[in-house]
């Protein structure tokens, strides 16, 4: 029986428009995305460098061009987060029935524009609705490592067979079954978190 909910971010609650930072470089002049972008990005993710070493580094990568324009692009990822997601999981809340966790990939920049943009008022009601909210640049590790979904479980004392995950991108479920949590890979377009009692 479930208990316990663990849900991604991205594409779970927020909608993300995944191909916008690559088009906003192209639209930059950034023609080919150099290697060492991407991980550059795994260690912003992972909270091992400081937004500002980031964009010191980004620009250092992509030389010529302004770090707000650099920083517009990064965040052009970012959609809305829809008030019914919001409604749908303050009544998982007043039901009471399961404890609600974030697990999310994100990044210092992120966060913060989400808070400029959607509103410091909706994202801290957005995180207050979560038992716990584990983003990866502050625990410094990001999923698909187990290690991630290890320190859940053993800081929340969850039975993992008791436990969801949800989450759009399939290599994350497939870390998450590998340490026993139950799963549901979300289609994104096709499926939406307000159906999640349908998969229970």
């Amino acid at each position: 029986m479930i208990d316990s909910l663990i849900f991604d971010f991205g594409d779970v609650f927020i909608n993300l428009d995944k191909p916008a930072t690559l088009r906003e470089l192209q639209k930059l002049g950034v023609k080919d995305i150099p290697a060492v972008l991407f991980e550059c990005h795994d260690r912003y993710e992972k909270g091992l460098i400081s937004t500002s070493d980031f964009i010191a580094q980004v620009m250092a990568i992509l030389p010529g061009h302004k770090a707000e324009d650099l920083v517009k692009a990064w965040n052009a990822i970012l959609l809305d987060l829809p008030q019914e997601r919001i409604e749908f999981l303050k009544s998982l809340k007043k039901d009471g029935e399961y404890r609600c966790f974030l697990l999310s990939n994100t990044n210092e920049l992120h966060i913060q524009y989400c808070f400029d943009e959607l509103g410091s008022d909706l994202m801290t009601e957005f995180f207050g609705l979560f038992d716990k909210v584990y983003l990866s640049h502050e625990v410094k590790m990001s999923k698909p490592d187990p290690n991630i979904f290890q320190k859940v479980i053993a800081e929340n004392a969850l039975l993992p067979n008791c436990a969801l995950f949800v989450d759009d991108t399939l290599v994350h479920i497939e870390s998450a079954r590998s340490v026993g949590l139950q799963t549901w890979h979300l289609q994104v377009g096709v499926e939406d978190i307000t159906q999640l009692k349908s998969k229970l």
